[in-house]
């Protein structure tokens, strides 16, 4: 860490003991919780990495990344809000477009999982740490970079060993991972973390505001609260399992918290160090972005893989051998080199996967499922293996989702080789879907659990009312019919509703007269569906009209879970016009009409 250190401070022309101090105790101030311990290194209670985290468990296969800190004095934001040109200290201008992924980020986790509290002064630090703002916010109008920004790739020389995931889709090399994009997601973990941020239907992480959302969502997996100092740590952690990127993260955040302004795209400053300097990287010793600093990043045009030149940014993929040395020049060995021994980690030794007792998974809509999919990992022989980290991912065309509303779920196996997954939680789409348990870092044939939603059921129904639903001929129905659906005694909301007129309560074929409703085009109808309850249980049926047969009737309601209710409907005579006089053609009751004869005028005086 102090060779680190030294190397910043040679790269900013500071040479001095007096500054390499003064960087390690604003280090040590600018990160919550954070102490210096007597050699100037960092310390955060309750934040030390776990030995045993796979680097494909973590969004970056714990890639290297920029070690630059916040510079000494406080960032001091431009008086004008919006105005791209700020007299603060250049680090604390992060691009625009940059900058309104991040806000636009934190609003939609706000409004998907309240409870994270993430600030979107998390995500500008990671974004600063993990590619310096997109390489200082060198983005089209949409949010993608206009070169691909590729890590070292993951190939166990000098880093970690992550084998392709994604056929070289999104880092050009089909034989290693790399970290991607602004924020450096490596492929495995895009494959479920990612997100469409800007709406385009896509899913891409060159693209910023995508890649913003995603990490936000990364980052408030797992029910974590970021305003719980202890959460907060471990959410960084799990984005790279390092106790130094963790400060590092958390001095840029906490120098962002102080104050931040807009600064136009392309403008931003360009971080120096890295956390893999004087590493032994093997074939690519060059920073993990697509050119040096300083320089454009490498163009690609949109739906393509091709990978970046090997001189111009991290290798994607197997670099040819060296050529040999001309006889006479080099440096000889005389001592064979001998490949150091490592000791297997435990997922090394993980051989196949067992279902540990899971069996039913069913539950109904909305509803979360009885039983915990549980997965042993075991060796070859069969003996259990503990601390692997084991992946539930949900597949298939469902919104079910686990406990967090996450569709990926990583637990570590107990000493019983066990990992039960988070609560499963049905969604409102009926029908089988899967979830597969996978060893991550290790390829072994995954484990697949069969699970069914089924409908929403309600075992009663009633009527709300008790009025009789009468009407004449040829007229329509007064009241509606409203009817309260429960199982169990409780409300059951969101049941379907099937209604039928029926041609009598032993027969359930449709009638074909009587009692009808109508259609968005007015036509008589008589049996409808896709109705529902709401969130009380209750239902109210559209208006019902009768046509010339009088009668008794029966509407007939269902639902699934086998609840029935059998309505009478009464449809009376019309009343009768009375019927003309048939010697006078007039009605009974008609008044005699007035006669020219004065005879006819019983009120007349007689003729002479």
């Amino acid at each position: 860490m102090a060779a680190q250190f030294d190397r910043r401070l040679r790269k900013a022309a500071v040479t001095t003991t007096v500054a390499a101090v003064a960087v390690a105790a604003l280090s040590a101030s600018q990160a919550p919780d954070v102490t210096a311990d007597g050699n100037g290194r960092r310390t955060t209670a309750d934040s030390t990495p776990s030995p045993s985290a796979a680097s494909g468990d973590s969004a970056t296969g714990n890639s290297p990344y920029y070690t630059d800190l916040p510079p000494l004095n406080t960032p001091s934001p431009a008086p004008t809000v919006g105005t791209p040109v700020s007299r603060g200290p250049a680090e604390a201008g992060i691009p625009a477009t940059v900058l309104d992924a991040y806000k636009k980020a934190e609003s939609e986790l706000r409004q998907a999982k309240p409870g994270c509290n993430l600030p979107w002064q998390l995500l500008a630090a990671i974004g600063k740490v993990e590619s310096g703002q997109a390489r200082g916010g060198r983005v089209d109008a949409n949010g993608t970079t206009t070169g691909r920004i590729i890590g070292p790739q993951l190939d166990g020389n000098g880093f970690a060993l992550i084998k392709d995931t994604d056929n070289g889709v999104y880092d050009g090399n089909s034989s290693y991972d790399n970290a991607v994009g602004p924020m450096q997601f490596i492929p495995s973990t895009w494959a479920w973390a990612g997100r469409d941020g800007n709406g385009d239907g896509l899913k891409d992480p060159n693209n910023v505001y995508d890649a913003a959302l995603a990490a936000g969502h990364y980052l408030c997996r797992n029910g974590w609260d970021l305003a719980v100092q202890a959460d907060l740590n471990r959410a960084i952690l799990s984005y790279n399992n390092s106790q130094d990127y963790l400060n590092t993260v958390l001095s840029w955040l906490e120098y962002y918290r102080k104050g931040t302004h807009e600064v136009p795209d392309g403008s931003g400053a360009l971080p120096v160090g890295r956390s893999d300097d004087g590493a032994v990287t093997g074939p690519s010793p060059s920073p993990g972005i697509t050119g040096t600093p300083g320089l454009p990043t490498v163009p690609v045009t949109p739906g393509t893989s091709t990978p970046s030149p090997g001189g111009a940014g991290g290798s994607t993929g197997p670099t040819a051998p060296a050529e040999p040395s001309p006889p006479g020049t080099g440096s000889p060995d005389p001592t064979p080199s001998t490949p150091p021994t490592t000791t297997p980690t435990p997922t090394d030794t993980v051989h196949h996967l067992e279902n540990a007792g899971t069996s039913g998974l069913t539950a109904t809509a909305g509803d979360t499922f009885a039983g915990r999919i549980s997965t042993r990992a075991e060796t070859r022989s069969g003996e259990a293996v503990a601390k692997v980290r084991i992946r539930f991912t949900i597949v298939g065309d469902t919104d079910a989702t686990f406990a967090g509303g996450e569709n990926v779920a990583t637990v570590v196996t107990g000493s019983a080789g066990v990992a039960a997954a988070p609560a499963l939680r049905a969604g409102e789409k009926t029908g089988a879907f899967t979830v597969r348990a996978t060893v991550v870092g290790r390829t072994v044939a995954g484990l697949d659990y069969r699970a069914t939603v089924t409908e929403r059921v309600a075992d009663a129904l009633a009527r709300t009312g008790d009025a009789a639903l009468t009407c004449t001929a040829g007229g329509e129905f007064a009241d509606r019919v409203a009817v309260k659906a429960t199982y169990k005694g409780a409300v059951a909301d969101k049941v379907a509703v099937t209604a039928t007129l029926v041609t009598s309560a032993t027969d359930p074929a449709v009638n074909d007269k009587g009692p009808y409703f109508k259609d968005a085009d007015g036509k008589a109808v008589r049996a409808l569906s896709g109705l529902t309850t709401d969130a009380q249980g209750l239902l109210t049926l559209p208006k019902l009209y009768a046509d010339d047969t009088e009668g008794t009737f029966v509407l007939r309601l269902t639902t699934a879970g086998g609840a029935t209710l059998d309505v009478p409907l009464k449809v009376a005579k019309a009343e009768a016009e009375p019927s003309p006089d048939p010697s006078t053609g007039a009605s009974p009751d008609a008044s005699p009409s007035p006669s020219a004869d004065p005879s006819a005028d019983p009120s007349a005086e007689p003729t002479a």
